[in-house]
């Protein structure tokens, strides 16, 4: 690895501009291998010198890529991203994200305290109306795309047509929740957050009596709304929701609902590096919902714990974690609340997997992973855990394996609409990188150039991709008879 400098106040510009001195390459060779490395072949020379002359500011796509040709790590180039956007401190975005973090930790640890909710000032149930209709009907950025173009036939049970067309109905989270099956977030976070302010509407126009029956309905579409935020790629708006969704769950006493708030909002930390917020929050999810937790939602919780233990380096805590989840007798039918119809054995053996590869364990991973990587009629959950399973095969040597199984699933991440799986796949090609003379690989970097344009707008999406209405001619409505089964949420 080239030496980088030690960590300061450093500018994207002139830290790139070293960086590249230090191989001796050229601005031309720079961008020949980025072009080699990330598949498209669009970049030049003139824009690596817009790069350093800080003229413009390459994306997180082209930010991954640069920390891959210059072997570096990538906190470095997103530190010196975000110094070089707004030299006087974080951006506004960095801020705002800083602080609904802070938030919700603080949040949790006052409910871990008095688990009874006195330290969240009660109920609240005025200031939990008012900040529901603060969320925007559709988050900054994401795609309101509709369910036009998916055929009634496909909506199955519990959806009707609703005022703006073929959707889920006003009063059924339960229906949102299966279109989550089908669905990514870019689709559906919309939705989400406008069932979200019709809960709250509800809830602040009601009498005394009924408020408290209303509270679990505002706690599972706060927290439907953050889960799907997340899965849009709008990590602020999504730990707004879960804030909102805990003091809901907290003001209606559901101590195991609030559990799975923290282990949905440990998860997104998770996803966006933050091993110790996620650890944080998993933690807390499990010791203040583990009493009240059924069997599936202790599971799942210490697979939170676990994940996150290992993306921090915490070996141990991942490991007993791990074998704690491995000693639940797992999901079992009519014990599980109706939120957690996702959680099955399969999933929880994917995910410790997907712990193990983090570990360093990838042949252990791959026969647990492999199944969910295989599911059909499944996609979001096949892309993800695709991705997964690929990364052990690359652990374990095997490139031509780790393509085929990327490439199986990058056709699952189109299907699904979901940009984090999408992302999944995307961070594939990174770590294929160092084999691209490989035909493999070079059939598979061909693959994701030719999938880009029908993949989610969203963190997986490649350069340029512009959030724009997808019309009834895009893949979300050309799915194959075979996805429209149920597929369950991947934790």
């Amino acid at each position: 690895m080239i030496p980088f400098p030690p960590p300061g106040p450093r500018l994207l510009g002139p830290l790139l501009a070293e960086l590249r001195l230090a191989r001796r390459w050229s601005q031309q060779r720079i961008a020949a291998e980025l072009c080699a490395a990330s598949g498209v072949p669009t970049l030049t020379r003139h824009e690596v010198s817009r790069w350093e002359r800080q003229l413009r500011l390459p994306g997180d796509f082209w930010l991954g890529w640069l920390a891959v040709v210059l072997d570096v790590p990538g906190e470095l180039l997103a530190e010196a991203a975000a110094r070089s956007r707004h030299p006087g401190g974080a951006s506004a975005t960095t801020r705002g994200g800083a602080r609904s973090r802070a938030a919700l930790l603080a949040l949790a640890q006052r409910w871990l305290a008095d688990p009874t909710g006195s330290a969240l000032g009660g109920p609240a149930f005025g200031r939990l109306a008012g900040h529901a209709r603060t969320v925007p009907t559709t988050p900054p950025g994401v795609v309101d795309a509709g369910l036009a173009g998916v055929g009634t036939e496909a909506a199955g049970a519990g959806v009707r047509a609703g005022p703006g067309g073929v959707g889920p109905g006003a009063d059924d989270l339960t229906a949102l929740r299966r279109w989550d099956d089908l669905l990514g977030g870019a689709d559906l976070a919309g939705h989400a957050a406008r069932r979200l302010r019709r809960a709250a509407r509800a809830l602040s126009g009601a009498g005394p009596g009924t408020r408290r029956r209303l509270l679990p309905v505002l706690a599972e579409a706060a927290q439907l709304t953050g889960w799907l935020a997340a899965d849009a790629g709008d990590p602020t708006a999504g730990l707004d929701a879960y804030r909102l969704a805990l003091r809901a769950a907290v003001g209606a006493g559901d101590r195991a609902f609030a559990g799975h708030v923290l282990g949905s909002a440990s998860h997104l930390l998770a996803g966006a590096g933050d091993a110790a917020g996620a650890l944080a929050l998993a933690r807390a999810g499990y010791a203040g919902a583990r009493d009240a937790a059924s069997p599936g939602l202790r599971a799942l919780l210490l697979h939170r714990v676990a994940l996150a233990a290992a993306l921090g380096g915490r070996r141990r805590t991942a490991g007993r974690a791990l074998a704690a989840a491995g000693r639940v007798a797992g999901p079992e039918p009519g014990r599980e609340p109706p939120w957690l119809y996702w959680l099955d054995d399969a999933e929880l053996a994917a995910m410790t997997g997907r712990t193990l590869v983090v570990l360093g364990r990838p042949a252990a991973a791959a026969p647990l992973l492999r199944p969910a990587a295989h599911s059909r009629g499944r996609p979001r959950r096949a892309a993800i855990y695709g991705g997964w399973l690929a990364r052990g095969h690359l652990q374990l040597g095997e490139v031509e394996q780790a393509c085929a199984v990327a490439g199986d699933g990058l056709l699952d991440a189109v299907r699904s609409g979901s940009p984090r799986a999408a992302a999944q796949l995307t961070e594939v090609r990174r770590r294929l990188a160092r084999h691209r003379a490989e035909p493999a690989v070079r059939r598979y970097a061909a693959l994701l150039a030719a999938a880009r344009p029908y993949l989610p707008p969203g963190p997986g999406s490649g350069p340029g991709a512009g959030r724009v209405r997808r019309s009834r001619s895009t893949p979300v409505a050309a799915r194959r008879p075979g996805d429209t089964t149920g597929s369950p949420e991947t934790g």
